[in-house]
């Protein structure tokens, strides 16, 4: 990562808290000579005080480095404020539910933004039973494959994993309004809204 903590972030995040230099030096066992050298530009912490400064300024290490502390302002949880971040390089998916700051096999994820299904990745859906068949008639080999899809409420998130060379099909309970995706590993997450 290319990222390190400034001068002006430490001072910022420190200001928030409405602390004094003071402060925060005898949080961290520093003195507020330090403190304001930091801020100053004139130094920059040890690693090793990463940890306990971005506690004593109530952000994670990854926000302090990155000088945006995120504050979640998703208070009811309400699923539809969902964020997806998919690692480039394991695969990971991972779901929150509001704006965070998300980093996986050492890089930092930035939530995916959805765009509406192209001719390559329509979804179809098919009334089965009590429930509804998903496809997706896109190439699932290794390189070029649909990774997940999801079904989206306000009160609830469904989510199958897809697999190369398997097919790109699935079954969800369709019940209100909601968003169903499906992510291509090439082309990003796709959204269809359902009625």
């Amino acid at each position: 990562m290319n990222l390190y903590v400034t001068g002006n972030t430490i001072k910022q995040l420190r200001e928030q808290k409405k602390m004094t230099q003071a402060e925060l030096a005898d949080k961290i066992d520093v003195s507020s000579k330090t403190i304001s050298k930091w801020e100053t530009a004139k130094g920059l912490p040890d690693i090793s005080l990463l940890e306990p400064l971005s506690a004593a300024l109530g952000v994670s290490v990854m926000e302090l480095m990155k000088g945006d502390a995120v504050i979640n302002q998703n208070r009811s949880a309400n699923l539809l404020r969902s964020k997806l971040y998919v690692c480039p390089i394991c695969g990971n998916v991972i779901h929150t539910l509001g704006d965070t700051v998300i980093s996986c096999c050492g890089v930092s994820l930035p939530a995916l933004e959805a765009e509406a299904p192209d001719e390559h990745h329509e979804i179809q859906i098919e009334p089965v039973e009590d429930e509804h068949f998903i496809t997706v008639h896109h190439p699932m080999t290794k390189s070029h494959y649909i990774s997940f899809l999801a079904y989206v409420t306000s009160e609830k998130f469904q989510m199958i994993k897809l697999y190369p060379e398997g097919n790109a099909e699935c079954r969800f309970r369709l019940r209100g309004r909601g968003y169903l995706y499906c992510y291509c590993n090439r082309h990003g997450l796709m959204v269809k809204q359902i009625q």
